[in-house]
């Protein structure tokens, strides 16, 4: 077993995009990608939880991941951030084969608790298999990996794309992912997501896609995101109309000064019939995240 300690156990720093296909020429076209190297990898993942779902209660993901001939076990703490941004602390390290490293987990931090009884009963629940294609970008003095992931979430009989961007800092200030993510989406269509992989394999898994409860601004332009992340996997036009209340509610907030009310109240004019987003609407709801610079709970 490989010692913890030399395990990585950063704070992964991540803004989260979702992209329709139709869009993704308009990405690959985009000035910050066109010159710029690119990586293109095949990754296989499947992810573990008790057969009562202990780990997605608890908002912990552990995955293995088969790439480029090796096999990676991780583990994923529950998130915090909105607007597409998370943070969040993850641990990552190869392992020999496709099987889960049970001593490892049990000398992590999620699993010294009440969990630790949940890893002999964890068991493959689904499965995230796509093509990522990545690019190593030098933006505002940081350092930022873009990747385009591109393939389907399996959990039993359900199954839903994956088509996103993730911006992950790997040096420097977390600001250069706000700016970076607004240059995008000024010619791209995009739109923030707050739904981890895992969180959406679940609710496919289990045909629930609850909402957050919301109050403040910050909690209903994330009650938003997450109903239009659940609208895009589950065709329920509920998520939808929860989406297009809670921008509506937003707009019209007390607690908004002027300059983050006028984004807001550009959002419910910008998202189309079928929950698709304009140019228009990516860059107004990351000005408003980032204004907003709120920490939620994430799924």
């Amino acid at each position: 077993m490989k010692n913890t300690n030399e395990m990585s156990a950063p704070t992964e720093i991540e803004l989260k995009l979702a992209l329709a296909p139709a869009q993704l020429d308009a990405l690959l076209r985009h000035p910050v990608l066109a010159n710029a190297p690119q990586e293109k990898q095949i990754l296989t993942n499947t992810y573990f939880d008790t057969p009562k779902g202990h780990l997605a209660a608890a908002k912990v993901a552990v995955r293995l991941r088969r790439i480029d001939g090796r096999v990676l076990q991780t583990v994923k703490t529950a998130g915090h951030g909105g607007g597409g941004l998370s943070s969040r602390q993850e641990w990552e390290w190869q392992v020999p084969e496709h099987t889960l490293d049970a001593i490892a987990l049990a000398s992590l931090p999620p699993f010294q608790s009440g969990l630790a009884d949940a890893i002999a009963l964890l068991r493959p629940t689904l499965s995230t298999d796509f093509t990522r294609c990545s690019w190593q970008l030098q933006w505002e003095g940081s350092h930022i990996e873009l990747v385009f992931d591109d393939g389907e979430i399996v959990c039993g009989e359900a199954r839903a794309p994956i088509c996103e961007v993730e911006l992950e800092l790997k040096a420097g200030d977390s600001q250069a992912l706000w700016s970076l993510a607004g240059a995008l989406a000024g010619s791209v269509p995009l739109r923030p997501s707050d739904s981890s992989k895992a969180a959406r394999g679940n609710a496919l898994g289990n045909q629930q896609w609850p909402l957050p409860d919301a109050e403040h601004p910050a909690e209903w332009l994330h009650r938003a995101t997450v109903a239009l992340d659940a609208y895009h996997d589950s065709h329920l036009t509920e998520h939808l109309t929860a989406a297009q209340q809670a921008l509506a509610t937003l707009a019209k907030h007390p607690e908004l000064d002027d300059a983050s009310q006028a984004a807001a109240a550009l959002l419910p004019k910008a998202l189309d019939n079928a929950g698709m987003p304009t140019t228009a609407y990516g860059v107004a709801a990351l000005t408003l995240a980032h204004r907003l610079a709120h920490e939620t709970a994430l799924r």
